[in-house]
């Protein structure tokens, strides 16, 4: 899971960045969607550096401010960087041993389990009730099982107490069992597909299984102004998404999914350009 992780996020320290992380988190404080919150970061970046734990000259990261090989940001830094190599300063830049041990002491801290999957491919029963599909319907996975979800390979659901069905790519696609582990992913970075990513890369990396199921690739993502359009497509009909951003969360699906039942469509909550022209036709 780190490798993975590391993998990602810097193609195993090749790409850590090369933006003055001090300039990147000024400029977003003085002039950003995100003042408040840069200013916090900018802050924090300071107090690192005033801790001797890096030089200014290679404190470098990305232009949102996040650093070094599994690119942390300050505020993460402070809390969860520790010392992996002993000697006496946290490197997530140059030390390899410092990259992954604070790496796993952020994954410790937000609650990842020991032992336990952060998820696996499984098939859903026919007729199923899309709606379950949903990170926020929890509920152990022996109760899945008894609703007639397996496992894509035909073994045994594993133990998961708190588990969530998981469509990246709608109805057409294949389906996940996630976990508290895909939960402490999120937590490294809120972003599902990110967490797809680490959790496949991982099993991958470990001897694993890739995935079976066909993903549908001819349904292309939507745009950051066709998701708006979607949206605001959903608010006049009737259908309350919130304020268009071309942000698909929670209010976001929940409205695709009404509109989806009420056109007699498979209610999977997922975004697609079929569904954009159905809701703008006159």
């Amino acid at each position: 899971m780190l490798a993975a992780i590391w993998g990602i996020e810097s193609n195993y320290g090749d790409n850590v960045g090369s933006t003055p992380t001090i300039d990147a988190l000024a400029t977003l404080a003085f002039d950003g969607r995100r003042e408040a919150w840069a200013r916090g970061q900018l802050l924090a970046a300071l107090r690192i550096l005033q801790g001797g734990d890096i030089e200014r000259a290679r404190m470098v990261g990305s232009w949102a401010g996040a650093m070094g090989q599994t690119q942390f940001l300050p505020s993460s830094f402070l809390a969860y960087a520790v010392d992996g190599d002993g000697d006496g300063r946290r490197d997530i830049w140059g030390s390899v041993a410092d990259v992954l041990a604070s790496t796993a002491h952020y994954l410790a801290r937000v609650g990842w389990r020991a032992g336990e999957p952060w998820g696996l491919e499984v098939t859903l029963p026919e007729r199923f009730d899309l709606n379950r599909a949903d990170l926020q319907v929890r509920q152990p996975s022996a109760q899945w099982a008894t609703e007639g979800v397996r496992a894509a390979d035909g073994t045994d659901l594993p133990a998961l107490a708190e588990s969530a069905l998981l469509l990246p790519a709608g109805a057409r696609g294949p389906a996940f069992l996630v976990g508290t582990n895909f939960r402490a992913l999120l937590r490294y970075n809120s972003s599902t597909s990110y967490a797809l990513a680490v959790g496949l890369l991982a099993q991958r990396l470990a001897g694993g299984p890739g995935v079976p199921a066909s993903w549908p690739r001819d349904l292309a993502p939507l745009s950051r102004a066709q998701l708006i359009a979607l949206q605001t497509a959903l608010n006049a009909r009737g259908f309350e998404s919130g304020a268009p951003d071309g942000l698909v969360g929670p209010a976001t699906r929940d409205a695709l999914r009404r509109y989806q039942r009420s056109a007699g469509l498979p209610p999977d909550g997922f975004p697609t350009l079929e569904l954009l022209q159905r809701l703008q036709a006159p």
